[in-house]
């Protein structure tokens, strides 16, 4: 770009004059770029919103589930021989002494002689028959599979409720690999016959026949086996479901004439929480609103006006006072402690809350959860979230979709403006400099007029004298 010195004949600096000219011009696409700023920011307002709307729903998901409202706690005396897990349907207010006399184990057994190599084809070939739980098991050994490894993978591809694995011994021996089998699952005994594999140099061998005489197992097959109040109970799982209602025992170590003292009672804590956690969801939505509605305590904030936010305020308002008439005593949020602050949130008074919990726990669950094919209070509050939350149909999809489309509409505007602009810049640029060019001759016709008067004047003044 060519250097220019503006405003050399006139004496004004016209580069300045059309800098101000454009900034004036400028106005109306400054303005725009304002309104395109507000509605960006309402659009990461209604966001937001959308976002704690969401996290409400979140807060809420278990407050009408019968089973979260009616949790229940265990508490054991010691925890080095059981571990314990409870449900709603445990009862509450028991107490059992459990004693583990013995783990479950699954049988274990692995080959009395060891083999040289893992991956020769040094075995017989034909069948080898393997017996699981009485059931007789016939598994091709080929050519092509008839070394350790390849007899390991046949079992296993056989799926018959036995692993294999290959174990290296070690030490000094010169045939350190064997064959480790073991059972699925506790109680589930076997056995391997070997005798149909003819032919090769190494021999698996019999593990164990039916007496358990040959090549006994690491481990056999047993149950599990505890006692609860003297009363025993078997299970083939060390995880122990029915032993005590609605609680799970999973068993860690058996050590007889040792009890370990179990009691269940009701988890009134995490109900309160639970409840809690609503009204915590529901400040969050509300202070939201309210905050992005006035600017420094005045009118014109963000989302001021909207009859969208504000209809979704007044529906969570009126929700919270909703009668929800069941069979027990308890028909309104109010009842459990929620009261409402002046600024629109809500404080759980904890004595309220407690003393439902504890004498009318039934009716909180009816009030909450529902009772028969009518709704409780929080599957009602779910349901309106779900509706405002919904990415096609909710708040934020139509206010998204009108503010995107009014930013792409001032982006036309702009655009077209700017290259008008560009014109008229253009335009501004080129009459100054006319008049540049227009004044540059005026002066240099006043600067010969000058010096013709000049001279005309010499000479006059030369003939006088």
């Amino acid at each position: 770009m060519a250097i220019q010195f503006s405003g050399l004949a006139s004496g004004m600096d016209t580069g300045s004059i059309i800098d101000q000219l454009m900034n004036l011009e400028r106005i109306p696409i400054t303005r725009l770029e304002g309104d395109k700023t507000w509605m960006n920011n309402r659009l990461s307002a209604f966001t937001e919103l959308d976002t704690k709307l969401k996290s409400f729903l979140d807060s809420i998901d278990t407050l009408g589930d019968e089973d979260t409202l009616q949790q229940r706690s265990v508490k054991l005396s010691e925890e080095e021989h059981l571990s314990a897990s409870v449900s709603s349907e445990a009862l509450a207010g028991t107490s059992y002494a459990v004693e583990v006399v013995s783990l479950a184990q699954a049988q274990k057994s692995v080959t009395a002689g060891g083999f040289a190599a893992k991956d020769s084809n040094t075995f017989g070939t034909g069948t080898l028959n393997v017996t699981v739980d009485g059931t007789s098991h016939a598994i091709e050994i080929t050519s092509e599979n008839n070394s350790l490894e390849g007899i390991m993978q046949a079992i296993n591809d056989a799926d018959i409720g036995i692993s294999t694995g290959i174990i290296n011994v070690g030490g000094e021996s010169t045939t350190p690999y064997r064959l480790l089998l073991s059972g699925d699952s506790v109680g589930k005994s076997f056995s391997v016959d070997a005798t149909g594999l003819t032919g090769g140099t190494d021999d698996l061998g019999a593990v164990e026949d039916e007496t358990g005489t040959v090549n006994p197992p690491v481990t056999k097959a047993a149950q599990a086996h505890i006692r609860v109040d003297t009363i025993d109970i078997y299970s083939d799982s060390n995880t122990v479901k029915e032993a005590i209602p609605g609680v799970t025992l999973d068993l860690l170590k058996a050590e007889t004439d040792t009890t370990t003292q179990l009691s269940v009672d009701l988890d009134k804590s995490a109900i309160k929480e639970n409840i809690e956690s609503f009204a915590k969801g529901y400040n969050q939505v509300i202070s939201f609103i309210t905050g992005q509605s006035v600017i420094n305590g005045e009118g014109g904030g963000l989302l001021s006006g909207d009859s969208g936010v504000n209809s979704i305020k007044r529906h969570l308002q009126s929700m919270l006072t909703s009668l929800f008439e069941n069979s027990g005593t308890l028909t309104t949020l109010s009842q459990l402690g929620f009261e409402t602050q002046q600024d629109g949130t809500l404080v759980v008074n904890d004595e309220t809350l407690s003393q439902a919990v504890e004498e009318n726990l039934g009716s909180v669950v009816s009030l909450l959860s529902g009772e028969g094919e009518k709704k409780g209070l929080a599957e009602q509050f779910s349901d309106y979230l779900e509706s405002m939350t919904s990415s096609t149909t909710g708040m934020l999809s139509g206010r998204k979709q009108s503010i995107n489309s009014n930013v792409k509409r001032i982006d036309s505007r702009i655009e077209i403006m700017e290259m008008r602009l560009e014109q008229r810049q253009k335009t501004l640029e080129a009459q100054f400099s006319a008049m540049e060019t227009l004044v540059s001759g005026m002066n240099a016709q006043s600067s010969f007029l000058t010096q013709q008067m000049a001279n005309i004047s010499s000479i006059t003044n030369r003939s006088n004298n």
